[in-house]
């Protein structure tokens, strides 16, 4: 059953924007009225036919201002007055906000809504990014610590070399895919031709962050923002055909880490699978991927919780080269969170916005030669918020 035969109507993508990513020169602010408008323009529309505007951010004190979600508001006089909500789920606050888009469109409240989602991230000190993403674990929350999510991220890294048996190599592979997919995404925040050796090799240049995690396993800390335009309906005068979701899945873990296996990813697998059978797919349907790869074990794992492998055998996506950008269901064409960025708010948006991009062909220099059907997974903590969403031309 698909999520128009499940509730009666069609959710379309028909107007996307997308920022640079990295280190910038901009405010909070800017980012979310240049794209947000940028967007509306790219959907053929004006101000005043959104009906709705829902912004993913994270915040955690990264950005002095603690109350956002009328900022989309500067777009223009004519969104004066329109509800507008800014949503919250850890790293996953992007997708969250795209999904209480999709809510209000099928609930009949609005038929044409603004998605915004942005951080900005780099005017904080490092001792401030670290505290506020670590906000997002139960179990260090409030507790100083020098390795951050990085070193949640690592846990999960030797909890695979115990079970699995030593993955480094296999994660130098991943980092070095991931950084020469960014090298033709204009967007991205780490355009660096880095093969395997450079990235699996522990040198000044790419030092252990939190062992056996080296810089180029993790993503980096970035300011950015992305914006969609979700309708119910086409729009004639948009800038290029729309994009449709043909399946949806949400779906919580528990927070204490004691209560889940950290190679699991159990919630990811279950939206994963409510997603995909919403929209009456099979993995093997899919052309392409963007997950959430905020660390190189992320995507390592995923490649098993979604099936495109055997569990423990993941580096055999690498290996036959089915995830490649030249491979039968390439994974992170963009780059990914590891070489695109992760400005935390703005990471889902990013994901649906270089998804609908790659459907449509619009794509540039990234652009795959089969793009028909994809999914989009973005999650937050060590997947215990976890999106999904299937999105086809």
């Amino acid at each position: 059953m698909s999520l128009r035969d499940a509730y009666g109507g069609d959710v379309l993508i028909s107007g996307w924007a997308h920022s640079p990513f990295g280190r910038l020169d901009a405010t909070l602010e800017r980012l979310v009225v240049e794209t947000g408008s940028a967007a509306i323009t790219d959907a053929g529309l004006d101000p005043r036919d959104i009906d709705a505007v829902f912004l993913g951010q994270f915040n955690a004190g990264m950005e002095p201002l603690a109350f956002a979600s009328s900022l989309a508001l500067q777009i223009s006089d004519g969104l004066w007055g329109k509800p507008a909500t800014r949503v919250e789920n850890a790293c996953a606050s992007g997708s969250a906000a795209v999904h209480q888009g999709i809510t209000a469109i099928l609930a009949g409240t609005a038929h044409r809504v603004l998605v915004v989602g942005a951080e900005k991230m780099t005017a904080a000190d490092a001792q401030v990014v670290g505290a506020g993403l670590l906000g997002a674990d139960y179990d260090l929350a409030g507790q100083s610590s020098s390795t951050g999510f990085a070193g949640l991220f690592a846990t999960v890294a030797r909890a695979y070399n115990e079970r699995h048996g030593d993955c480094a190599d296999t994660l130098a592979l991943i980092a070095a895919k991931s950084h020469a997919n960014a090298l033709a995404n204009p967007y991205a925040h780490l355009r660096k031709d880095y093969d395997a050796t450079f990235c699996g090799t522990v040198s000044p240049a790419n030092p252990l962050v939190a062992a056996p995690l080296r810089r180029t396993d993790c993503s980096p800390v970035s300011d950015g923002a992305a914006a969609l335009v979700l309708t119910s309906e086409a729009i004639t005068s948009a800038a290029h055909p729309p994009v449709r979701f043909l399946g949806v899945g949400h779906a919580n873990d528990h927070l204490p880490s004691s209560r889940r296996d950290p190679l699991a990813f159990a919630a990811t697998e279950l939206a994963w699978h409510r997603a995909l059978d919403q929209a009456g797919v099979d993995l093997a349907d899919l052309s392409f991927l963007e997950v959430h790869d905020c660390f190189t074990i992320a995507e390592l794992v995923l490649y098993e919780a979604l099936g495109i492998t055997e569990r423990g055998k993941g580096r055999q996506a690498l290996d036959e080269g089915w995830v490649l950008r030249e491979g039968r269901q390439p994974v992170n064409p963009s780059g990914g969170l590891k070489s695109k960025g992760h400005p935390v708010g703005a990471t889902g948006v990013s994901q649906h916005v270089l998804t609908a991009m790659q459907l449509t062909g619009m794509a540039g220099d990234m652009q795959l030669p089969r793009a028909d059907l994809a999914a989009v997974h973005n999650m937050g903590g060590l997947a215990v918020a976890n999106y999904v969403s299937v999105l086809g031309r």
